[in-house]
């Protein structure tokens, strides 16, 4: 019994009281970075050229053995849910895809990498991010990446304990296949650049979102906001985002699937002779609402969020000079604070054993026109959100918000929600009110970084 016991406290500690990011030795570094970016010009404005091309992300099942470099596999497990326990997919309802958007003006370049996944795992988006460095030269901040969130995507990318309760067991090929077409994508699309428009629009989507944390009781961001890029040979792109999960559809699904993210894809793809992609906005604490469940609720939200967008596109104004900019902060990461209960938390040597997270992240903005959109590595909190895009407006710009930009660091919530006994708030809040304070004070920075007095004019 002495034993059992001297093993828990080796693991477990008493709940310590967090950490006030005012004092916390990672600040430092941070604050240093924000300002050595200060008065550097960060934007550019001047004729916009734009590409896009897209890569399969469906593998192809029931072979042999497993082929990463043409998308072969024995089985793969579905990403999303712990309740599937690993099970492999049946089938596919919807093909997956990567999506990418290159941007450029003057000597700023930006590519956009849409994928139809859970999240863009660290290892895959390193993989991603080496390429493109050696061929044709970005840098990190001018490598954005997001993913839908479909709990009904690949499996299988994770290793460890937390990673393969939501992804399945480790299937080491699959991490080849990602990163192969994440880096085709972004450079045909880099390659596929000419003259071309942008224009940005938004507008309040409640029907479709609900705050899954505290209900009523709390705020919800409703913004439906999506980017519009035209070519002078009628070709278009429309890239959305929305901040409710894609979990219209349950565990009990088991073929691959893009959820109503995947929907609206397709949706507003029939209608234009382009491309369509999406991104997760800040969707933690934030579910969809549907009237109807499985798939026949996804594709009610995701057409009738399409058709909002596609009445509404002829009305959004492009224009062929914009404003284009970046900026990627490192951010060291505080220690894990992993709570059990009220009373108890994993000592956070322990919790790093089975979280699959690095020292440290990178938090990321990248300015288009008017707009700033912020990018973060994690379910980022839609009300959070809304504190961003009224710091935004004070500075006569519009902010979005998107999650999972090639790492994962958990839910990062409002601080007043750490103690509630809930999935977000325990299970996955990996690091507690420290970093959400973090997060909150480095991304205010990023956005002060490109407002107003970033621009340049080319």
């Amino acid at each position: 019994m002495g034993g059992i016991l001297t093993a828990l406290l080796m693991v477990v500690a008493p709940l310590q009281p967090p950490v006030p990011w005012s004092t916390e030795p990672v600040r430092v570094p941070i604050q240093r970075s924000l300002e050595a970016q200060r008065g550097l010009p960060k934007t550019s404005k001047g004729p916009l050229r734009a590409g896009w091309a897209r890569r399969r992300l469906t593998p192809s099942l029931g072979h042999g053995e497993d082929a990463g470099t043409e998308g072969r596999f024995r089985a793969l497990p579905l990403a999303g849910f712990g309740a599937r326990r690993g099970r492999p997919a049946t089938g596919v309802r919807q093909d997956l895809w990567v999506k990418a958007l290159a941007l450029q003006v003057s000597e700023q370049r930006v590519v956009f990498i849409a994928s139809d996944l859970l999240i863009v795992p660290r290892e895959v988006a390193d993989g991603v991010v080496s390429n493109l460095l050696a061929q044709p030269g970005l840098r990190r901040d001018q490598i954005y990446f997001t993913a839908t969130h479909t709990h009904g995507s690949l499996g299988g990318w994770g290793e460890g304990w937390v990673a393969e309760q939501f992804g399945g067991p480790f299937v080491p090929a699959v991490r080849t296949w990602m990163i192969a077409q994440l880096t085709e994508a972004a450079r045909e699309a880099l390659e596929s650049m000419a003259p071309a428009s942008l224009g940005v629009d938004a507008f309040p989507a409640p029907e479709g979102i609900r705050n899954r944390l505290v209900g009523d009781s709390g705020e919800v961001d409703p913004e439906f906001a999506y980017l519009r890029v035209k070519r002078q040979d009628g070709q278009e792109v429309l890239w959305g985002s929305y901040g409710a999960h894609a979990t219209v559809l349950g565990s009990g699904e088991m073929q691959f699937h893009g959820d109503y993210p995947g929907v609206w894809q397709e949706s507003v793809e029939a209608e234009i002779r382009g491309m369509a992609l999406f991104a997760a906005g800040a969707v933690g604490s934030h579910g969809p609402r549907v009237s109807r469940s499985g798939w026949e609720g996804a594709q009610e939200l995701g057409r009738s969020l399409a058709r909002r967008v596609l009445d509404r596109r002829e009305h959004c104004d492009v224009q062929s000079e914009v404003v284009l900019g970046s900026v990627a902060v490192e951010v060291p990461l505080p220690p894990l604070r992993v709570r059990l209960d009220e009373h108890f938390q994993l000592r956070p040597w322990a919790a790093a054993r089975v979280l699959p997270v690095a020292e440290t992240t990178v938090l990321q903005g990248v300015r288009i026109g008017s707009w700033i959109w912020l990018s973060t590595p994690c379910d980022f909190s839609g009300e959070l959100a809304l504190q961003l895009k009224a710091r935004a407006r004070d500075a006569g710009l519009h902010c979005g918000v998107t999650s999972f930009n090639g790492d994962y660091v958990g839910y990062v919530i409002p601080t007043r929600y750490q103690s509630m006994d809930s999935y977000e708030s325990r299970t996955m809040c990996f690091y507690g009110p420290t970093l959400t304070d973090g997060f909150m004070e480095t991304l205010g920075g990023i956005l002060e970084l490109l407002g107003p007095s970033a621009e340049r004019r080319h």
